[in-house]
């Protein structure tokens, strides 16, 4: 009898050691993960500002609350917990997935790329119909749609980092998952807060009580932050793209291959061969989308709806 404890304690005295040697690789996952994902942060941090341009600025950080709050709900409770039974009972669904992500991401990224050099008659349009609705209508709008956009970066992002964790224990899994999930909200949501009340912060720094540089400065934040916001958003569109393409280049072996045969012929220096990649990636991207978009345009006038509004 006694032997038979001593030994199930020996038992769970190495199943306990075992567990802690797998969780002290959980810091390691969570770093390597994070950077793996860099570029779809770089997508999301990018785009999001966009979302409370020409609202009421007391409503900014209420809205990226919104929008935060959301994104790590989707995290957490339903992108991560079907990662875990995609992986456990379909792990061929996830590349197509993925893909099916990057295919949106590229449509959207053409379709701001296409805006940018839309008719100023188009733009009059745009404006005529954005005064038909309430601020709280379109308040609602811009959080639906950055949800949206968000829900789409949030499951490559959590499919990723699934991918790196898919060997690893199932305790592993849930808490990298989880850490990165919350990790990759805060940082995100919480840069996105500072972007937004930049130029608050920046009026306030230029009161006469603080010191003639801190002054300058706030002066300089005020003056700098439209040119700032709008270069982020050319940004965020090319991080779209890149991330889009690049996620279906991935999942299609053939212009995987390819793709790296060409970068290894290249010099070796890091910074071209990734320069070289992002510009390859996002040109896809542009080209991806603008075919993505004649389809969705040519189902559109197939539709009963769409002959209608033919008519």
């Amino acid at each position: 009898m006694a032997s038979g404890l001593l030994a199930l304690l020996d038992d769970v005295a190495a199943l306990v050691k075992v567990s802690a040697a797998s969780l002290d690789d959980v810091p390691a996952q969570v770093a390597k993960t994070t950077g793996k994902v860099s570029g779809i942060v770089i997508d999301d941090t990018a785009v999001t500002p966009k979302y409370v341009v020409g609202l009421d600025p007391s409503r900014e950080l209420a809205i990226i609350y919104q929008i935060a709050k959301k994104s790590l709900i989707n995290k957490l409770l339903f992108i991560s917990p079907a990662a875990l039974l995609l992986g456990f009972f379909a792990p061929w669904a996830i590349t197509p997935i993925l893909m099916l992500g990057g295919c949106f991401l590229c449509y959207e990224g053409y379709e701001k790329v296409h805006s940018m050099f839309s008719t100023h008659s188009d733009q009059e349009e745009d404006a005529d119909n954005a005064t038909t609705i309430t601020p709280e209508e379109l308040e609602k709008e811009r959080v639906d749609g950055a949800v949206r956009t968000d829900l789409i970066l949030s499951s490559e992002i959590v499919a990723i980092t699934y991918s790196t964790v898919a060997d690893t224990p199932l305790m592993n899994q849930i808490i990298v998952m989880l850490a990165v999930g919350i990790f990759i909200t805060v940082a995100v949501y919480g840069f996105v807060g500072l972007i937004v009340k930049a130029d608050d912060m920046g009026v306030h720094m230029a009161k006469e009580k603080f010191h003639p540089a801190v002054q300058k400065f706030g002066r300089g934040l005020v003056k700098g932050m439209p040119t700032f916001l709008k270069v982020l958003a050319y940004v965020g569109t090319a991080a779209m793209l890149w991330v889009g393409a690049e996620i279906v280049i991935h999942g299609i072996p053939f212009l995987h291959h390819l793709l790296e045969n060409f970068l290894h012929s290249l010099p070796e220096i890091p910074a071209l061969q990734w320069f070289i990649k992002v510009l390859i990636s996002a040109l896809a991207g542009i080209i991806l989308g603008f075919l993505i978009d004649k389809i969705v345009t040519l189902v559109r006038k197939m539709l009963p709806s769409g002959k209608k509004e033919k008519a």
